[in-house]
């Protein structure tokens, strides 16, 4: 069965390392990581590359459902496999309950180096203030923005070296005032969305013509 996989460029590393490890063959097609912040705009995207894949037996959606962009995607003649994922975070963290726990716990903003790498982050958006209001103003502004948060996690998958990302965000962390913690990731939940099995407790199978739910279900 011919199998494409739309993935998030957040996740280009991880998947990238996977895809090669395990000798996988599918068509890739990235979606750009700077739409995470517009839910309408990452929706039409995603279905715009799901309406541009012919001949294929199954499509794998490596996305979390990202503040529900993915909700009411209409599939076309092929199976959609979805993952059961709040975001990317979850999938790198191996469950939403690990991601809620470790947030509930410690407040966290979570960073790897493909969200460094996003036209859209905590770093971007501090910098975008910068040039168009001023340090002092900008750094009100993130104070405000991000008061509810205390840690800059850093998820460590093990492709790249943490050290790498330590660097990266030193600034970050003296600037914005948020301690940096390093949380082990896992990839154990992309590996098994890439070739299954599919739980239908971690994944929603949508059939072909189908439409993926608002909480995991067909409608």
């Amino acid at each position: 069965m011919k199998t494409t996989m739309i993935v998030c460029e957040t996740l280009k590393d991880e998947f990238l390392f996977l895809y090669k490890e395990m000798g996988l063959k599918a068509d890739v097609k990235w979606i750009e990581s700077g739409l995470h912040n517009y839910t309408q705009k990452l929706h039409d995207r995603l279905q715009q590359a799901i309406d541009e894949i012919t001949e294929c037996g199954r499509v794998i959606l490596v996305f979390g459902r990202c503040g529900d962009s993915i909700s009411n995607l209409k599939n076309r003649n092929f199976e959609m496999i979805v993952p059961k994922a709040e975001d990317c975070i979850s999938l790198l963290m191996g469950s939403d309950e690990r991601r809620r726990d470790y947030s509930r716990e410690h407040a966290a903003y979570y960073l790897t180096d493909g969200w460094i790498r996003g036209e859209r982050n905590i770093w971007m958006e501090y910098l975008y203030s910068v040039e168009k209001y001023g340090e002092a103003t900008a750094k009100n502004i993130a104070k405000m923005m991000y008061c509810n948060y205390r840690t800059l996690a850093l998820l460590d998958t093990g492709i790249n070296p943490i050290s790498q990302l330590m660097e990266k965000t030193r600034e970050i962390e003296e600037t914005l005032e948020l301690e940096r913690k390093v949380v082990p990731a896992e990839l154990t939940y992309i590996r098994e969305l890439l070739t299954g099995p599919w739980d239908t407790t971690r994944y929603e199978i949508v059939p072909p013509y189908g439409i993926v739910g608002r909480c995991g279900e067909n409608v």
